[in-house]
């Protein structure tokens, strides 16, 4: 009853939606030269041959499909991949990183007539969706075409698990779209599994298997010698909020790193005039990557107001704060400075990561800090200790290394949906 009702309402506000995507267009969040392909029209042909069809809402689920694009295509020559997200920046991400015979769409709005159209064109022979964002709409119309359905790397926060307790059947009518349903924790596992999912399994967590962010070497080494000896530290994916404690931090530790460097790069570029405005008021070296500007010796702060370059910084700095974790955000994947040898700091609120989290602080390789004095407490013990930093980055990769086959369980859980993709059905 609930899904009949939520079809009807969408579909009732179709001929409104177009002015609402204009809106998000006009503020940057959609792109302009593709904003059709949301309202389920293609904006390329289909590939002949096998379809495998995966949907990934944003940059951290794109992040985790490509390890598995990568080798489902290996496995089968003669099939294609679609991928589509919800987001300009993943769609900027695939644009560089998707390999051969994979391609980008952006996913259509939960219209049922737009799903439609996007289905008719597409006609995907599997479906996978990477971690949570279930589309009713999307899920009964992909199960209606009888498209075999697997969900990966799946998680439930608690928020989540507390509202579809209330709504149990209409959770468990959707849910049974999916004949796999892979998970990143037991404990996700478990929470499925309360709402009736038995089927709910735990092969663990695919941005483990993810690539590390790339890193342009050149740059690298630009930047290394523009640095020279100096004291840097990076704060990344930082949110409102966060960039106050950052700037604090950076000021407690001026006294004693005069000649500190704070790199910072904000989750979301488009907040760069805002943030290079609250840092001026305190700071006077603070200088944009996006204004073509150098580190110089009186650079304080680096806005590193870029797309695509996270790898860069990760790379650079010894010690990295990754943002989302002092607020309700769940925190940012800590994966990613553990691939490129970095230690680790973060907020308490990690939901996100909970068992990574767990795995890190365990080996001593992260640390949760809570407030701007943490931050430079942990800082400053990191960076006048080059001996401790580097045994927690060292503590950082052996994690990441040893989780990095989870891609091999999760494609042996999805082979049996494959069948004759490799011959080219």
């Amino acid at each position: 009853m609930i899904a009949t009702i939520y079809s009807w309402v969408s579909q009732a506000a179709a001929p409104f939606l177009p002015a609402f995507l204009r809106s998000r267009m006009r503020a940057g969040k959609e792109d302009p030269e593709r904003i059709r392909e949301r309202m389920g029209y293609a904006g390329q042909p289909r590939p002949d041959g096998a379809l495998i069809w995966l949907h990934a809402a944003s940059v951290g689920e794109t992040m985790s499909s490509l390890i598995l694009i990568e080798k489902i295509l290996d496995e089968n020559p003669a099939a294609s991949i679609l991928l589509t997200t919800g987001t300009v920046t993943s769609a900027a991400m695939a644009a560089k990183r998707l390999p051969a015979r994979a391609i980008h769409q952006y996913c259509p709005v939960d219209v049922p007539s737009w799903v439609g159209r996007f289905l008719d064109h597409w006609r995907p022979d599997v479906a996978l969706w990477i971690e949570s964002e279930l589309w009713p709409n999307l899920v009964r119309r992909t199960h209606q075409a009888r498209i075999p359905m697997a969900l990966v790397n799946a998680r439930l926060s608690a928020r989540s698990h507390r509202r579809w307790a209330k709504a149990r059947n209409s959770f468990r009518s959707m849910m049974s779209a999916f004949s796999v349903v892979l998970c990143q924790t037991e404990e996700g596992a478990d929470a499925f599994r309360r709402l009736g999912i038995d089927r709910a399994e735990c092969v663990g967590n695919l941005k483990f298997s993810a690539p590390p962010l790339p890193v342009d070497e050149a740059e690298l080494a630009a930047l290394h010698a523009a640095i020279g000896g100096r004291p840097v530290w990076l704060a990344a994916s930082t949110h409102p909020g966060e960039e106050e404690i950052v700037l604090e931090a950076h000021e407690r530790l001026r006294i004693a790193f005069p000649d500190l460097l704070t790199i910072l790069v904000p989750r979301h570029p488009a907040r760069a005039d805002d943030i290079e405005a609250l840092l001026r008021v305190r700071v006077d070296g603070v200088v944009r990557r996006t204004a073509d500007r150098r580190i110089g010796s009186d650079t304080e702060i680096y806005l590193a107001d870029t797309l695509g370059e996270l790898g860069l910084f990760y790379a650079l700095a010894p010690v990295a704060y990754v943002g989302g974790g002092m607020g309700t955000l769940g925190g940012h994947n800590p994966i990613e400075p553990a691939q490129r040898h970095t230690a680790i700091l973060y907020g308490p609120d990690r939901g996100n990561f909970t068992t990574v989290a767990a795995e890190l602080e365990e080996a001593g390789a992260a640390q949760v800090v809570a407030d701007a004095g943490e931050l430079a407490e942990a800082l400053s013990l990191l960076l006048s200790d080059e001996r401790e930093c580097g045994k927690r980055s060292d503590a950082a990769r052996k994690v990441a290394d040893r989780n990095r086959d989870i891609v091999d369980a999760v494609t042996a859980r999805l082979r049996p949906l494959l069948p004759g993709l490799s011959d080219g059905r």
